[in-house]
């Protein structure tokens, strides 16, 4: 069973930036990809950033992008995302993601909170 632990969430100032992190283990097949979601009370699961595992090729939502970066980590199976510039409308609770093995997984979520 694929297991994916966030860390990393937290309280920040706009303006501010915040780096969260996900960690996979106990799987056997490869990673296909990797990648963050966001959610807030009452709505839906937004898509943020995705990476593609063994080419490194990375995909934004529009609201991320030049202000968001997806990397990935090889050796210790993780992925991060660093946020810059960040604003009271990024608060939610984010998501890692992971397709592996032709199924989707979910971690537990990190919330991040941007207020003043």
């Amino acid at each position: 069973q694929v297991q994916l632990v966030e860390s990393g969430g937290g309280l920040v100032q706009p303006g501010g930036s915040l780096r969260v992190s996900c960690a996979a283990s106990g799987y056997s097949s490869s990673i296909y990809t990797m990648g963050w979601y966001r959610q807030t009370p009452g709505l839906e699961r937004d898509f943020v950033a995705q990476i593609y595992w063994s080419s490194g090729n990375t995909f934004y939502a529009d609201s991320a992008k030049g202000r968001f970066t997806i990397s990935r980590d090889n050796a210790k199976k993780t992925v991060a995302l660093q946020m810059n510039n960040l604003k009271p409308e990024d608060t939610a609770l984010y998501y890692c993601n992971a397709h592996v093995g032709g199924s989707v997984y979910w971690g537990q979520g990190t919330q991040v909170t941007v207020s003043s």
